[in-house]
């Protein structure tokens, strides 16, 4: 049985899923504006991580994960200017480009590190209509008024706040109200928000209230429950969504949808952090995937790294515990080696890939069932490695079967066409609709960057000569390919 922290609740409880064996999964993604830091990659390793358990555990999970292109203000207290826009302002850019580059590049990190596609890449400047739905909902119900800069959600018309954070309605109440705002309450949030008069944004849309954009909550609660109904299983993110962003979708979903709970179960990930502070893009330079790369280890060495350490536990990263996570992830991939040679002499490599009976497999899902202990589960897939009382072809696949499960890819073959090879979204990534021969390249470089990693230059080099096919060529990079638009006869093999 699986047993997850549901911080609504703030215990471990047995999960059960609403219609099983299916499971929805809603994961908070990025806000486009700037590269994603090694902070970032966290609540993604770990819903992945999830979604890999509950396969384990027998389930189907379904999972989406959203782009925040618009809406995402520079305060949470819905003053200040959209991230996108300030962005594109300063570096003169279109905020659809600065969408497309980062989402690419988030995109491609996750791949690098393990992390498989969801089912569904919801992006928020393609789901106006339904934002607005939302929105017209609430209305009917008396859930909104309106000021001189948008409209609003009257969270005195609910009887339930701070169901995450504990805090009880007098505590919230009481906060100050925010200076400069028509905001009756601190607790209330902008649904929908007015372009400035005589400032014409780039990404603004018509509304029955006034031409304007989505809050970053309400794209959210209107996407999530677009893909996945209502109620919804789980829901992830890390714990800075849980004071506003998370405690805003659940007030209106509920109030629109009339699900209670709109999410039955929520987790959230821990800080990453960095000489004590959390790693934070507004503290100037932090590392990126990049980084690591370019220090010579391997983008699978700081997911290592990140299921050595309980997910609710904050990580404390230096580039001393990355070192020692890359020697632990290159003696795995030695013994895995190893076995496979073994494995190979006794003609038994071509047995089923997960045996009836499998080494250290029950205290494996124990500790994944115990709320995702990951450490525990390394640990046991550290202890089969070196065991010598068990048969080397079971060892050998049993070991595949939980680093699969972990997301390491120990496997010492190279990846066929079709393992492990992400996927950008089944529909566009930005609201500019790239073409479908962009996303094809951009799923073919994503694979070949992957295939160099693993010293797969057969397959690198065809994955290459596919993308020139599309029109682009790909220059490398020490942390990777990027994509240039050329001819397609512009070069020759």
């Amino acid at each position: 049985m699986l047993h997850l922290y549901d911080t609504s609740r703030r215990q471990k409880r047995s999960f059960s899923p609403a219609r099983a064996p299916e499971v929805t999964v809603y994961s908070c993604g990025p806000t486009v504006y700037a590269r994603q830091h090694l902070g970032n990659l966290r609540p993604y390793v770990f819903a992945d991580t999830l979604c890999r358990t509950l396969e384990l555990f027998g389930y189907q999970p379904r999972q989406v994960i959203n782009i925040t292109d618009v809406g995402h203000l520079t305060d949470d207290a819905d003053q200040g200017d959209d991230k996108l826009e300030v962005s594109a302002r300063a570096t003169r850019r279109s905020a659809r480009d600065i969408a497309l580059e980062y989402t690419a590049l988030f995109q491609r990190d996750l791949a690098l590190v393990g992390v498989r596609p969801p089912a569904v890449w919801a992006v928020a400047t393609e789901h106006i209509p339904e934002q607005l739905e939302l929105i017209r909902i609430l209305e009917a119900r008396g859930y909104t008024y309106r000021t001189s800069d948008g409209v609003y959600f009257d969270s005195a018309r609910v009887d339930r706040l701070g169901r995450l954070t504990a805090l009880a309605r007098s505590e919230l109440r009481t906060q100050d109200r925010v200076v400069g705002t028509e905001k009756r309450q601190a607790t209330d949030f902008a649904l929908w928000k007015f372009s400035p008069e005589g400032a014409r944004r780039q990404m603004e849309w018509p509304s029955p209230w006034g031409t304007g954009f989505p809050g970053w909550h309400t794209e959210c609660a209107a996407m999530a429950t677009r893909h996945l109904g209502a109620p919804i299983d789980i829901h992830t993110g890390g714990v800075d969504h849980i004071p506003v962003h998370h405690e805003n979708e659940i007030l209106q979903a509920e109030a629109a949808y009339g699900a209670a709970p709109w999410v039955r179960t929520w987790l959230h990930s821990e800080w990453v952090m960095l000489d004590g502070v959390k790693l934070a893009k507004r503290d100037g330079r932090v590392p990126n995937l990049d980084d690591v790369v370019a220090r010579g280890y391997h983008p699978r060495a700081y997911r290592l790294l990140l299921l050595g350490a309980h997910y609710r536990t904050k990580l404390h990263f230096t580039w001393q515990s990355i070192d020692a996570a890359a020697r632990a992830l290159a003696r795995l991939r030695q013994r895995v080696g190893l076995l496979s040679e073994a494995a190979l002499r006794e003609s038994c490599a071509d047995a089923p890939r997960v045996p009836p009976e499998r080494p250290g497999f029950e205290a494996f899902m124990d500790a994944l069932a115990d709320d995702l202990d990951t450490p525990k589960a390394l640990a046991t897939l550290f202890r089969l490695v070196d065991a010598r009382d068990v048969p080397v072809p079971l060892k050998y696949r049993s070991a595949l079967a939980m680093a699969d499960v972990l997301g390491l890819d120990l496997a010492p073959a190279a990846p066929s066409a079709s393992a492990g090879a992400p996927v950008v979204a089944s529909s566009p990534t930005v609201a500019s609709s790239p073409t479908v021969a962009f996303q094809e390249a951009v799923q073919l470089m994503h694979a070949r960057d992957e295939a160099r990693f693993a010293q797969a230059w057969a397959r690198a080099d065809d994955l290459r000569r596919r993308i020139l096919d599309l029109g682009y060529r790909v220059e490398d990079t020490a942390t990777g390919g990027r994509l240039i638009a050329c001819p397609q006869d512009s070069e020759q093999e």
